[in-house]
């Protein structure tokens, strides 16, 4: 808890920074916030002069600072919580300076780059008594959470089989195809078939194998083009899917049981109208989940866990989990053969009880020195 954040009191909202101001953070973060009601955006922290200087104005913000001043940013007094959307080998050092400084942390997904990495930001966090929550914002997201009931509900029969691809044509030059950021199509887009396959068995992987290809272009040099993967769980389950960064856009993931099955098109989208078709021995029902604004969700739920000092899911725990998923899985690629994976114990999965619906953000922003993967 923050001295100026007492617990329970509703009329208090939790003060954000934001850190790094790339392409998804100013699409969908910044917006965010007018949808919220216990949030509040009051910093913004970058290296690119511009972006502080036409963002502050966009959204009325009085408070910049460039990475270098970070340090001033979380000893301010200005803010109670970070949200950091930096490249993925930045997260551990940005996590573990705010917890020292005792800011609460809300941090993307992957977590970090290494298992290591993850570990020492839940130390830092706990011993400083401080939230730590990474972004998996389908854990709030209703389709998602309804498709896990659906599953666990036993419509479809015992669940046998998860399936998915989701792919982006990604352009040359950005962030996602650097290796030394932590890029790669299992870090960026692969965790979500990840994390979906866990939710929806609500188990583990007990084994890994995964395979990479990549055509000869100059934009593969550092990370592969694409990548398959088979996870087996217990109980004899299978989980596959295929990640690219080289093929048209999709997003996409079907749970097959011994009865029916359970397909969401789009599955991963941060925004825009999420699809069930459900068919249940050869009848198929459709259902449309409307478009909400995910982002908004994720700082209500983590604002009120701050201000009840209540524990956030999904914590530090549920982001090591999947780091040491692919871990394994890159693992796997370049020896050639299946991984064991160490067994987790994790009890917390996500629930239509977490539930968090906000209005949509009316208009795109306009994107200060950013654009989307696929340079739009």
């Amino acid at each position: 808890m923050t001295a100026a954040q007492p617990a329970g009191d509703n009329s208090r909202k939790i003060r954000y920074a934001v850190v790094g101001l790339g392409w998804f953070a100013q699409d969908a973060a910044l917006p965010a916030f007018a949808n919220t009601e216990n949030s509040e955006l009051v910093a913004l922290v970058s290296d690119d002069p511009a972006k502080l200087k036409e963002l502050s104005q966009q959204y009325g913000i009085q408070h910049t600072y460039s990475y270098d001043e970070y340090e001033d940013c979380l000893t301010s007094g200005e803010v109670d919580a970070v949200y950091i959307a930096l490249p993925n080998h930045l997260h551990c050092e940005y996590t573990v300076r705010a917890a020292n400084q005792s800011i609460h942390v809300l941090c993307e997904k992957p977590m970090a780059v290494t298992e290591e990495e993850c570990e020492q930001m839940i130390r830092a966090c706990d011993s400083n008594g401080v939230k730590l929550m990474i972004a998996y914002r389908l854990h709030l997201e209703p389709a998602n959470l309804a498709a896990v009931e659906v599953v666990q509900s036993g419509q479809i029969g015992e669940p046998r089989v998860f399936n998915s691809v989701f792919s982006q044509q990604v352009e040359s030059g950005n962030i996602r195809l650097r290796e030394a950021t932590g890029g790669g199509t299992i870090d960026d887009i692969g965790i979500y078939c990840i994390n979906a396959a866990r939710y929806l068995f609500q188990d583990e992987p007990i084994e890994v194998f995964a395979t990479a290809a990549s055509k000869e272009e100059p934009r593969f040099s550092e990370v592969e083009e694409m990548a398959s993967a088979i996870m087996r769980f217990p109980n004899e389950r299978l989980a596959s899917f295929t990640v690219s960064f080289g093929a048209a856009s999709t997003s996409i993931y079907q749970v097959l049981g011994t009865k029916g099955d359970l397909r969401l098109d789009p599955a991963y989208s941060y925004q825009g109208e999420i699809k069930h078709y459900l068919t249940i021995e050869g009848e198929q029902q459709e259902k449309t989940f409307s478009d909400h604004d995910q982002l908004a969700a994720e700082f209500t739920y983590f604002s009120d866990c701050i201000l009840q000092d209540k524990a956030p899911e999904p914590s530090g725990a549920e982001g090591l989990i999947d780091v040491r998923i692919i871990r394994a899985l890159y693992r796997s690629i370049e020896e050639g053969r299946p991984v064991a994976i160490e067994s987790s114990n994790r009890d917390a999965r996500p629930t239509t009880q977490q539930a968090i619906e906000r209005p949509p953000s009316q208009e795109s922003p306009d994107l200060i020195h950013a654009a989307s993967p696929g340079g739009q």
